[in-house]
C-alpha cells in the first residue's frame, strides 16, 4: 500500500509539473505573441504620426489663410519649352492639396515667386572613344517665398536636383520629358520641406 501511495503521489508531482510546464509554456507564448504585435504595429504607427506631420506642415492656420504662387519664368541658358508650365502645376498642387491654404492672385499671406535658372546637361563617364557614355540633367530654380504675417520664416534660396541617364538618349523626347517630371518633383519636395515643412 505505501508502495502504490508512493506512486499515486509520484505520479501527481508529475502530472502538477506538466501542468506548470504547460502553462508556463502558454504565458510564454502569449508574451511572444504579444511582443511580436507590438513589433508589427509599431510601422504603422510612426508612419501616421510621420504622414499627419506632412500635412500643411508649420503653418499658423489662426493667422496665414492664403497663398499666392506665381508663375516661374524660364530664365536658363538653355530652356526646355514645357519646363515652366510643368513646375508651375506641380509647385500649385503640392502647396494648394497640402495645406489649407486658399489660393488667391494676388496679395496671399504667403507669397511664392521665382525663376528656373539652370537647365544643364553634362557628359559624365567617358568611353575609350571619348565619347560620353552617361549624362547628367540638372534643373535650378531660385525661390522667394514670403510669409507677410510671419516675416521670420521667410526664405529666399536656389534649389537643384539632378538625374543621370544613358547619353545615347539625349535627344529623345520622351525620356527628358520623364526626367524632367522627376527632377521637378524632387524640387518641389525640397521647396515645401524648406519652407511650410520648416525642415
Amino acid at each position: 500500500m505505501d508502495l502504490n501511495k508512493a506512486g499515486k503521489i509520484s505520479t501527481m508531482k508529475n502530472t502538477d509539473n506538466d501542468l506548470k510546464n504547460k502553462e508556463n509554456k502558454i504565458i510564454q507564448k502569449k508574451r511572444g505573441f504579444s511582443f511580436l504585435l507590438i513589433i508589427l504595429s509599431l510601422p504603422w504607427v510612426v508612419s501616421c504620426s510621420l504622414s499627419y506631420s506632412f500635412q500643411g506642415g508649420n503653418i499658423n492656420y489662426d493667422l496665414v489663410k492664403t497663398i499666392t504662387i506665381q508663375d516661374f519664368p524660364n530664365r536658363a541658358p538653355l530652356v526646355y519649352p514645357s519646363l515652366s508650365q510643368t513646375f508651375d502645376q506641380a509647385l500649385r498642387n503640392r502647396f494648394i492639396e497640402q495645406t489649407r491654404l486658399v489660393a488667391v492672385p494676388n496679395n496671399g499671406d504667403i507669397e511664392i515667386e521665382g525663376e528656373i535658372t539652370g537647365y544643364d546637361i553634362q557628359g559624365m563617364a567617358v568611353k575609350e572613344d571619348a565619347f560620353a557614355s552617361r549624362a547628367r540633367l540638372t534643373i535650378t530654380v531660385k525661390v522667394r517665398y514670403t510669409n507677410n504675417k510671419e516675416p521670420e520664416s521667410d526664405v529666399d534660396q536656389s534649389f537643384s536636383a539632378s538625374r543621370e541617364f544613358d547619353s545615347g538618349q539625349t535627344l529623345d523626347p520622351g525620356v527628358q520629358e520623364n526626367l524632367n517630371r522627376e527632377i521637378v518633383d524632387e524640387l518641389i519636395d525640397m521647396i515645401y520641406n524648406a519652407t511650410v515643412a520648416n525642415w
